[in-house]
């Protein structure tokens, strides 16, 4: 074998390991799911702690669980605060659930963070953009990319979230909503027309208020983690 024939396959070997390793990474996620919480100025104290830990509880209750392992390592989870155009941050960074322990990890990471912002205005658009990028630095490559998104007011500050949309800077993405009713402009009519796009997109209204949102967001999980979100997942 020449010297030129031996570097080609040298070359051949390693292009096919690194396509086999991505091919590999991409087969074992199905879904990335990133919760974007609102902590603007309508999001009192308790009202907050109510959406941190209804999410928190919803993460470890035993359905969930079972939906999360269905296939062991397939789901990663981020959660991010967002509030005025330049006010977002990461709670918990992108981790793999492959076991209890990683749900559980994930869910106590929650109960101890302390808000970053308040009383501040609401930039649904901005949350949405700063949820985007968290994607790039995501470690895997997932089937189905997904932001949850939960508020209980319209934009009012930064980019109009349907600019994002009609820009296509939301592709490749769903954005699902958990609308808390009860503001004024109503924000169920706005989260519907103006927020959530993509493939399945869909909503859920608390319609008694954030005493509504702990057993909402347990089915918001259970309806997006559930099959047929494994189906055809090569093994």
């Amino acid at each position: 074998m020449t010297r030129t024939m031996l570097k080609l396959a040298v070359l051949s070997y390693w292009t096919m390991a690194l396509l086999g390793a991505s091919a590999a990474k991409a087969a074992n996620c199905a879904l990335a799911l990133a919760f974007a919480l609102d902590v603007s100025a309508s999001v009192n104290s308790d009202e907050y702690d109510i959406q941190k830990g209804g999410l928190a509880a919803a993460l470890r209750d035993s359905e969930v669980v079972e939906a999360i392992l269905i296939e062991p390592g397939a789901v990663w989870l981020l959660a991010y605060e967002w509030s005025a155009a330049l006010q977002q941050a990461v709670i918990q960074d992108w981790a793999q659930m492959r076991g209890q322990a990683d749900i559980q990890r994930f869910a106590a990471g929650l109960d101890g963070h302390a808000r970053r912002f308040g009383r501040s205005s609401t930039a649904i658009g901005q949350g949405l953009s700063f949820g985007m990028k968290q994607f790039s630095a995501l470690p895997a490559i997932c089937d189905r990319l997904v932001i949850d998104v939960s508020g209980d007011g319209v934009n009012n500050d930064g980019v109009a979230p349907e600019a994002l949309r009609n820009a296509g800077r939301l592709a490749g993405v769903t954005i699902n909503g958990l609308v808390i009713a009860g503001e004024s402009p109503n924000p169920v009519p706005y989260y519907r027309e103006k927020v959530i796009s993509g493939s399945d997109a869909f909503m859920m209204v608390a319609r008694n208020g954030f005493e509504d949102y702990p057993d909402l967001i347990k089915g918001k999980l259970l309806r997006e983690l559930r099959p047929p979100l494994f189906i055809g997942l090569a093994r």
